[in-house]
């Protein structure tokens, strides 16, 4: 756990997704309008694609091979090659706005984007290129995950709330409820096998902490 290299980045890294099968780590740069390819063998930087946007979150698709970002200033989310680290298209998504988090679903190719001005979670076609849903949403929404087993989204919401949302098939989608936390939890991760939420806590009630709180997913028949 030491440090091995410092890497300049454009301005505010602020997410990040590993493209396993092409050795490569893709952070997006937030007010930089950019995104950084990570070289994880040689350790370098090897190209930073630019955009006329803010970027959001990215993530790799497993199943195309392919990283989607999130351009937030425009409403749009980009497709790259990570072969060539070509952007493909910029697609817009209609009824988001200010689009942050991000998590996809490889299977069914769904993408679910946080929309934090429009306050939706969007669910987007990443085939061709369509806003399916646009479910509720608290404020303050940040980072999104999705657990493949259970086919939950779970977007952690800054503003007190994690949200619940089930994915019924590739065409149906519904919000189960709105978990109340405490404010400032805006991140998360899902493990997959348990199914276990984690989720780090930086104040209770006001007073600054630092802990992880780990949640028990509850399934319909435990309801």
């Amino acid at each position: 756990m030491s440090v091995m290299k410092r890497l300049a980045t454009a301005a505010k890294p602020n997410g990040s997704t590993y493209a396993a099968p092409f050795r490569k780590v893709y952070v997006s740069d937030t007010l930089g309008k950019a995104v950084a390819v990570v070289d994880v063998d040689k350790g370098e930087i090897i190209k930073t694609p630019r955009f006329d946007s803010e970027t959001g979150m990215p993530q790799y698709d497993s199943a195309a091979r392919k990283v989607y970002v999130n351009l937030r200033s425009t409403n749009q989310v980009a497709e790259v090659d990570p072969a060539t680290d070509r952007i493909l298209g910029q697609y817009p998504v209609e009824g988001c706005q200010f689009n942050h988090g991000m998590a996809v679903d490889s299977e069914r190719r769904r993408a679910f984007l946080l929309c934090g001005k429009s306050r939706t979670m969007t669910v987007f076609a990443l085939d061709n290129h369509r806003a399916l849903a646009h479910l509720p949403l608290p404020p303050g929404a940040d980072v999104v995950k999705f657990d493949r087993g259970l086919r939950r989204i779970y977007a952690a919401c800054s503003s007190g709330i994690i949200a619940v949302y089930q994915e019924g098939d590739a065409e149906h989608f519904r919000k189960i409820e709105d978990f109340p936390v405490q404010k400032m939890v805006h991140s998360l991760a899902v493990d997959v096998s348990s199914h276990r939420i984690y989720a780090p806590e930086q104040e209770e009630d006001g007073r600054p902490v630092a802990r992880m709180i780990v949640y028990e997913a509850v399934t319909a028949k435990e309801r």
